[in-house]
């Protein structure tokens, strides 16, 4: 049973009024936040929502809906179950009362089931859309973060990259210059053939440069390996390798070693006045082992990039890198899981 019609003069205000709280109440809660003087805003609401209805009745529930989802949005703790709770009941207790002497007991009770199910209906649509705007935000901060992540990555990538790369390259075109600068006075074939290399290193460093760009720079150990004695022979340094039974490795283990070797010559000719130089690979109860060590160390110096970098790679193996010095000899060392054995 209905309640006697409304002054629609009178109602339609008072609706536009709590449809604009409620609109307030759920763009705020879209932002994660609560809109400024919600207490007395709120009041506002559940007094429209309410008050009204004991005399415009049904006329009147859509507007309980606004209450209810306010309540939800703004509340918090056992308040908000307390106060959701007597919104959601107000509204069918209001219509069980009303017809309870007029009707059976299950009518009566049944009268209240259809308001009830339409407030808790309506008023988790509202709630849950705002809850869904805010989720859509959150998910777009989240990708934006995620993408600023990546960028961040693949800049130390090629930053790195471009260090290690460049270190060796540059260390060798400058001996190598040196080298035939030395040569030409007393032999002009010699220095010829080193420039000729030299030339050669530089457009090897190009191209390996474009490679990184693309993030398609491929390491060989074998390759490291073979090219550090030939430029640490060409600066004089007696090179000692044990790698005879080099193991058979894959991805970032394969990678983390070829580019410890790179930086372990780069490192030795930067930093050390070497007169030797050891180089070993051994298996080790399921670990591959990396060693150089130099001797004509000229101090202590911390941590550079390049060092850095070997830590970096190391630990993408599942790995780990130390450098040491002790009685005038620098250390470094990088061990792996062995795969693909």
């Amino acid at each position: 049973m209905e309640g006697p019609p409304g002054d629609p003069v009178l109602a339609t205000p008072v609706v536009l009024v709590a449809l604009a709280l409620q609109l307030r109440h759920s763009l705020a809660a879209s932002r994660g936040a609560r809109p400024a003087g919600w207490p007395w805003t709120l009041t506002a609401l559940i007094l429209l929502a309410n008050v009204p209805l004991w005399w415009l009745g049904s006329q009147w529930e859509a507007v309980a809906v606004f209450s209810l989802a306010s309540i939800v949005m703004l509340l918090r703790g056992p308040v908000r179950t307390v106060a959701a709770c007597a919104q959601i009941l107000h509204v069918p207790v209001m219509e069980v009362t009303k017809v309870w002497h007029a009707h059976t007991i299950p009518q009566a009770l049944l009268s209240g089931v259809y308001p009830l199910l339409g407030l808790m209906v309506f008023g988790g649509a509202l709630v849950a859309g705002a809850r869904l705007v805010l989720l859509l935000d959150e998910l777009e901060a989240t990708r934006a973060e995620l993408a600023a992540a990546a960028v961040g990555e693949e800049r130390i990538r090629v930053s790195r990259d471009l260090h290690d790369l460049l270190g060796q390259s540059l260390s060798a075109i400058s001996l190598k210059g040196d080298l035939a600068l030395r040569l030409l006075a007393r032999d002009a074939g010699a220095a010829r053939a080193e420039i000729e290399s030299l030339t050669g290193v530089a457009r090897d460093a190009l191209r390996d440069v474009r490679a990184i760009t693309r993030d398609e720079l491929a390491v060989s150990l074998r390759t490291e390996i073979d090219g550090a004695a030939a430029l640490l022979g060409a600066a004089g340094v007696d090179t000692r390798l044990d790698v005879a039974a080099l193991p058979s490795l894959s991805g970032p283990a394969h990678d983390a070693l070829a580019w410890a070797i790179r930086e372990g010559a780069t490192n030795l000719l930067r930093h050390s006045e070497a007169r030797t130089c050891a180089i070993t690979v051994a298996r080790d109860r399921g670990t591959v082992r990396l060693e150089i060590v130099n001797d004509g160390v000229r101090g202590v110096a911390g941590p550079g990039t390049g060092l850095a970098g070997v830590a970096e790679r190391a630990r993408a193996a599942s790995g780990s890198s130390a450098a040491a010095v002790h009685d005038g000899r620098f250390r470094l060392s990088v061990e792996v899981p062995e795969e693909g054995t």
